[in-house]
Order: C-alpha cells, then structure tokens, then sequence
C-alpha cells in the first residue's frame, strides 16, 4: 500500500494541464511513444498531482529526456532500465520494460542490462553506457574508461543527455521507492 495514495484523475488540480503539456517539449526529436493499450503511469502522475508546479518543472525535464533528448530510443531505455535495477525500483523497471519493448529492446537485452557492464554479449559501447549509469550513481561520476569509450562515440551533448537522463530517472525512483508506489492495474496486466 502507498505511503500517500495518488490522486485519482477526477481529482487532479487544473493546473495539471498545463503540466503534463510540459511533457511536449518545443521541438521534440522523437515521436511519442504509443499509447493506445499501453500503460498510462496514472500511479506516477497522480502522486505527482499533489503538487503540480513541482509536476509542471519536472515534466519540461522528462520531455526533454523522453522526446528531445540527443540520445537514440535504445540508449535512453538502457538506461532507465538501468537505474531502476541498480535502484530496486520495480515500478520503474515494469513500466520501462514495457517502452523498451516498445522500441524493440529483446527480452534478453532486458535480462544483460539487469545482469550489468559484465553481461555477456553486449556490444562494448552499450556495455560502457551501463558501466556510465553504474559509475554515476554508486560514485557520483563517469569513470574514466567509460568516459572515453563513451566520448569517442557521443558528441559533447549526448554526454550531458546521457547524465541527465540518469538523474531524471534516479529521482523518479527516489519517490516511486519513498511513496511505496504501487503497480497500476494496466501495468500488472501487460
């Protein structure tokens, strides 16, 4: 049971419009994920619906992250799905299980970015990217071999996205694990 229940949809605040249009940042790179069967995080938002300016900053971040971001679909769910194995946040990882397949991730790619860096048969770029968000959260920085595996093939702001994109979702479960948050009923049935 959640340590505070999300707010059901009927009761969000009306300032979570404008936040959760936050979520299309100005010029997005990338389409949005389908949606049409999927599961809607309803969980996630309302939780956040109890403070929708804090809603509104943080989702001009994570639409940065889910549709501008420099980074391809692959590498952006490599690692979330990361974070949230590291992290033991199973909200966060059944809910990017479902978008990595989304964009074509195989459940044994799934299973080697859980396993980590040392996985068999990952491609060494990949395998630096995991070593990257190991790296950032239990030392607080990329390592040097990481670094220049990494910034031999990403550009300056691909790095800075690659960052980023570990810190997003390092909060996000920071407060999926601290609110206790549960599996939403569309989620448990994919």
């Amino acid at each position: 049971m959640a340590r505070i229940d999300p707010l059901p949809l009927r009761e969000w605040p009306k300032e979570m419009r404008p936040a959760l249009a936050a979520l299309t940042p100005p010029v997005p790179l990338h389409p949005p994920m389908p949606s049409e069967g999927k599961p809607k995080a309803l969980n996630t938002l309302g939780t956040l619906a109890h403070h929708p300016t804090l809603a509104h900053a943080f989702f001009t971040f994570n639409g940065h992250i889910q549709r501008a971001t420099t980074l391809t679909l692959r590498q952006r769910e490599i690692i979330i799905l990361r974070v949230a194995a590291l992290r033991k946040c199973y909200y966060e990882w059944t809910q990017h299980v479902v978008m990595g397949h989304d964009i074509g991730l195989t459940d044994d790619e799934i299973t080697r970015i859980a396993l980590g860096p040392d996985a068999p048969f990952l491609d060494p770029v990949e395998a630096a990217l995991i070593r990257a968000v190991d790296e950032l959260l239990t030392e607080g920085a990329i390592g040097a071999g990481s670094w220049e595996t990494l910034a031999a093939k990403h550009d300056t702001q691909q790095l800075l996205d690659i960052i980023f994109t570990v810190g997003a979702y390092e909060t996000l479960a920071l407060m999926m694990r601290s609110f206790e948050l549960e599996l939403d009923d569309d989620l448990t049935q994919t």
